[in-house]
């Protein structure tokens, strides 16, 4: 594996001495996602295996090019998981690609973000050194954790090579029920439900029929959907409908409407605005499939208290990401020369002059 590394080194000290861009890409099932890739493609896929595993210890470290299934099926024979349920949107998608989106599931409402899991990863930066952040243990962290901002930064940072990552054990039991409500409604219920002690993993509301999936111990799971009411799906139509919000194969996100990603505060009132609509993470994920302008889209979201993110799209010429105010934006730059000063790593695919 020494000998695939130092083919990456010296590409990336080549296309730095010649300022050219690189594009980081491992299955690239995930190159619809921001803007365009651009440069000679650095593949990932010939870093791949399994590190360190200790199921005892809840820590996982693997390589960059390691396909995320494959990851997920060795979790899976332990009785642990991504509790982030990260997207695949192929079987393609690697280990690498999967923290550089940053993406997580239905699940992310209860767990957290794909960064709430990584402990640790080693990375090759903009001269092709080779650096390690973080480490393989629950608590390691003082000062600036570097590794976590690696997680969404779409590959602009540097070259994930290994990362650590906290593997929570799987649900005793789960359970889904499905209530029919208006928008109004299942809102407030979610955010009511939200303040109490109940196992509830993930939801998903869009034309008037709410879903609710509660994850923990049996007795647990049976007495919150007893409080919570409503028609209990059957267990293999409800693990299809969550892989259908995982990997957005349901027939909500199968239409050629530009597909937004609103992120905003679950107490959010209804945004009000044309197209469809699905709602996730407890009020606080809402994508909406919509030919509204763009200034319309971000101007409600804004109102919100939120943002909007062009998640799908043909035409992606208003951007993809919500512009930075200023001194956000100068945050981002320093970071970004810090460690990629030619700056060649997936250039433009956040913002264009990143």
């Amino acid at each position: 594996m020494q000998q695939v590394i130092q083919g990456y080194v010296d590409q990336i000290r080549s296309a730095a001495a010649a300022k050219k861009p690189l594009c980081l890409r491992g299955g690239g099932t995930k190159d619809f996602y921001g803007e365009a890739p651009r440069g000679d493609v650095l593949d990932t896929r010939s870093y791949s295996g399994i590190v360190a595993y200790e199921p005892s210890e809840l820590v996982i470290t693997v390589r960059c090019g390691t396909p995320l299934a494959e990851l997920e099926a060795a979790l899976r024979a332990e009785g642990q998981q991504l509790a982030f349920e990260p997207p695949h949107f192929g079987p393609a998608a690697t280990v690498g690609g999967m923290v550089a989106a940053g993406l997580s599931g239905p699940r992310r409402q209860a767990a957290g973000a794909v960064r709430d899991f990584v402990l640790g990863v080693r990375m090759l930066y903009g001269r092709g050194d080779d650096l390690s952040f973080g480490g393989q243990v629950m608590k390691n962290v003082a000062g600036y954790d570097v590794s976590r901002p690696m997680a969404g930064s779409l590959g602009t940072l540097g070259l994930i090579l290994e990362v650590s990552l906290k593997v929570p054990p799987l649900p005793f039991a789960e359970a889904t029920r499905k209530l029919e409500v208006p928008e109004d409604k299942a809102l407030a219920l979610l955010n009511h439900w939200g303040g109490k002690p109940l196992p509830i993993s993930a939801c998903a509301w869009t034309a008037g029929e709410l879903c609710l999936r509660l994850s923990g111990a049996a007795s647990a799971v049976e007495a919150a959907g007893e409080a919570i009411g409503g028609e209990v799906m059957e267990a293999g139509q409800a693990r299809q409908l969550w892989l259908g919000m995982r990997e957005q194969t349901d027939a909500f996100f199968g239409g050629d409407k530009p597909l937004w990603r609103f992120s905003v505060s679950s107490v959010a009132p209804p945004l009000g605005l044309p197209g469809e609509q699905l709602i996730e993470w407890g009020g606080s994920l809402r994508w909406f499939a919509s030919n509204a302008d763009a200034r319309t889209i971000r101007d409600a979201a804004a109102q919100a208290g939120g943002h909007a993110t062009l998640f799908r799209a043909a035409d992606k010429s208003a951007g993809v990401f919500t512009p930075l105010a200023l001194p956000l934006l100068n945050i981002h730059r320093r970071l970004k020369h810090s460690f990629d000063p030619a700056g060649i790593f997936n250039p433009g695919r956040m913002y264009p002059d990143l």
